[in-house]
């Protein structure tokens, strides 16, 4: 057990300890979300790689939130001619 987590128990006064079993299940559960994964036979892999996988993924999906943002904006822009375009679309955004 390393010291950073038993400094971690000590320190969230009254919070419940997790086992390594419990890591072991919740990086398991993390790797079934990441798509790269799925891909992947169901060797054992590191919670440090499915960590970085997890990582990754979120990185990209962040970049796909910012490019459909920025095509948002300029459909947007594009349909202000056309306000009743604009105000249906930004009923659906609310």
């Amino acid at each position: 057990m390393s010291s950073r987590r038993t400094r971690g128990s000590r320190q969230s006064s009254g919070a419940t300890r997790i086992t390594d079993d419990q890591i072991a299940d919740l990086v398991s559960k993390l790797q079934l979300l990441i798509p790269e994964s799925h891909t992947r036979p169901s060797n054992k892999v590191s919670a440090s790689k499915v960590l970085q996988e997890t990582c990754n993924y979120i990185r990209s999906l962040h970049r796909e939130v910012e490019d459909l943002s920025d095509r948002l904006s300029v459909l947007l822009e594009s349909t202000e001619s056309d306000s009743a375009q604009a105000a249906i679309i930004r009923s659906l955004l609310m």
